[in-house]
């Protein structure tokens, strides 16, 4: 697996990371001893980022992430997320917080779930519209200088609130949503970035599933996919969609690869400070992605993806209203 840096100042990692959310929670039934054997074998493929948030579960996902690096902690760059909190009595609600206290409880939470002394890279997963952003990264940047971080990100940040967070401590890495169809982070957000020295973390680089191809009719989702309620995933957006994924289908007959490596291998394409963490919880798909990192698309094919899904071709909202509410825009 080849590597790619995080940011001006950030170190290598691999140029695709894993995203561990669905091991433990949103992707139907959990399968823990096939998602450790899925980290396992990241490792084998050289896949070392790994992607988490203490809202995964709540809480599930990081220890689950712990008990599979237990033991060999300094061979994965861990990255984790605070900010996004969770109603007990109400599971669909969500709030967001980036109060400087709630950042020093939630760092000590992820350490001791994680078993690890350091997070490698931690995000604040929501910009909170009550807490100036410069009170948050004050907050975070403390916890650089007592060594329970190296490095620090933000998760679906307006380049405002960037350049913003950025004179108060570097940043290394801004995730956000980026895929063949969902290209909003191209006009203002990718050249932010390549601006301000940040390295740019596409989450659901295969359209939460979507764009591999697999995914035929919404009621096949187990219960418990969040999927089943996702604006893309309902009713006429859904056979509109299908149609989009019909192209992939074919663009990546021609390439020789499947929809989902066409996918990854376009994302990849978009710039070496690009790095995908698709999300897998089963060995199979996970090799089936990694080997996407070794695809090299002729340019004549990245034009036509590009032209075949301009910006806006999706039919749907990527969230929910109670989700995009708390989008940074």
């Amino acid at each position: 697996m080849k590597t790619r840096k995080l940011g001006a100042l950030g170190p290598p990692v691999s140029a695709m990371g894993l995203g561990c959310m669905g091991m433990s929670e949103f992707y139907g039934q959990a399968e823990e001893k096939e998602s450790l054997a899925t980290i396992d074998r990241a490792l084998e493929l050289g896949i070392d980022f790994l992607d988490t948030a203490d809202v995964y579960g709540p809480h599930k996902n990081e220890e689950l992430v712990g008990r599979a690096i237990k033991g060999r902690r300094n061979r994965f760059f861990v990255a984790t997320k605070f900010g996004i909190v969770r109603d007990p009595g109400n599971p669909r609600s969500r709030g967001v917080n980036g109060s400087p206290d709630y950042v020093r409880k939630s760092v000590e939470g992820s350490l001791r779930r994680l078993g690890i002394d350091t997070v490698d890279l931690y995000y604040q997963h929501r910009v909170d519209k009550n807490t100036p952003i410069e009170e948050t990264v004050g907050a975070m940047s403390r916890l650089v200088e007592d060594g329970k971080v190296r490095f620090l990100g933000l998760s679906e940040a307006s380049p405002a609130t960037l350049e913003r967070a950025t004179k108060v401590h570097p940043v290394a890495a801004l995730q956000t949503e980026y895929s063949l169809w969902s290209r909003d982070p191209e006009p203002e957000i990718l050249p932010a970035c390549r601006r301000l020295g940040v390295a740019f973390v596409a989450y659901s680089p295969l359209g939460r599933g979507f764009l591999s191809g697999a995914i035929q009719s919404p009621d096949g989702f187990e219960e418990g996919d969040f999927r089943r309620n996702h604006p893309r995933f309902q009713g006429e957006n859904f056979n509109r969609n299908v149609e989009l994924v019909e192209r992939v289908k074919q663009f990546a007959a021609e390439a020789g690869v499947t929809p989902g490596q066409l996918a990854l291998a376009w994302v990849m394409a978009q710039g070496d400070d690009v790095i995908p963490i698709p999300g897998t919880k089963r060995r199979k798909y996970l090799e089936e992605n990694a080997a996407a990192a070794e695809i090299v698309l002729p340019e004549a094919m990245l034009a036509k993806l590009s032209a075949a899904f301009p910006p806006e071709t999706a039919a749907g909202e990527r969230y929910a209203p109670a989700m995009k509410a708390l989008l940074d825009t």
